[in-house]
């Protein structure tokens, strides 16, 4: 144990916060699949409603705060020079937090009863975070650039 130093801890730390960000990009827009179903206020649009609001407030930003800090640690450890795929892996990270911001406000939506998107548009979307992530995987393994 006295060879495991503190970049090794952050980087388990880091993959595992990954993992639950992007589970939860992943099944909140399939919520949002079934939600558009449910009619307004019956006892299936107020139970994805919690579910929605649990999962985004409880798991996904929790997750998403300790991967950005953890993958910040990282990127510095690395360092920057001469390490394009860094700079597109972080890219692409912003592109997950904003689509994260957008779930927010989906939620939000769906809440209200103002939802306008239908069931194929979030099962379309949905398929964003896993191309990220794709490519993602990629990078950090292949180090391309």
């Amino acid at each position: 144990m006295e060879n495991i130093e503190i970049y090794d801890i952050i980087k388990i730390i880091h993959l595992v916060a990954v993992i639950s960000w992007l589970a939860t990009l992943l099944y909140l827009p399939r919520l949002f699949v079934y939600h558009c179903r449910a009619d307004f206020n019956s006892q299936a649009c107020l139970l994805f409603q919690e579910m929605e609001r649990k999962l985004y407030r409880y798991i996904a930003t929790p997750a998403m705060i300790i991967t950005i800090i953890c993958g910040f640690y990282l990127a510095i450890q690395i360092g920057f020079d001469d390490a394009i795929w860094l700079h597109i892996k972080i890219t692409l990270v912003f592109i997950l937090l904003s689509f994260h911001l957008q779930l927010n406000n989906w939620r939000k939506k769906f809440a209200k009863g103002a939802n306008r998107k239908s069931a194929k548009f979030f099962k379309i979307i949905n398929e964003l975070p896993t191309i990220i992530m794709i490519i993602i995987v990629s990078l950090v393994i292949l180090k391309p650039f």
